[in-house]
């Protein structure tokens, strides 16, 4: 996975790296890609404590692509089908789903006054 020179990079330790996700900046809010959780580490509820770590201290919404499979697990973590992308997301979006099955959510965030970290461990 490669990440945008401005995105935040999250993971997960137990004690090494469980779990990693990418927020990157966009409109007024953030993109959410890379979500990865080491296969023997899955079912275990890693990815929504790792989602809502990061998410936490994210300032407006949060959207990302997943496929169709995957929209239930995001929705139970918050997100819902997007009404509308930042236009930057809608035009990859539409490039994307030129080649792949792919849907956006979106994820609301309350603003926080603190700022984001790097990292942390859940």
């Amino acid at each position: 996975m490669r990440a945008a020179s401005d995105a935040q990079l999250w993971v997960a330790r137990a004690p090494g790296i469980i779990a990693g996700l990418s927020l990157s900046p966009v409109g007024d809010g953030y993109w959410l890609t890379g979500l990865f959780v080491d296969p023997q580490q899955r079912s275990k509820g890693v990815a929504g404590r790792l989602i809502d770590a990061a998410l936490e201290q994210a300032k407006g919404s949060v959207w990302l692509f997943c496929h169709p499979d995957l929209a239930p697990f995001y929705q139970r973590l918050g997100f819902h089908v997007a009404d509308q992308l930042p236009e930057a997301l809608a035009g990859r979006l539409l490039r994307y789903q030129r080649s792949k099955r792919l849907v956006a959510l979106e994820r609301a965030q309350s603003s926080l006054t603190s700022s984001p970290g790097n990292s942390t461990s859940v």
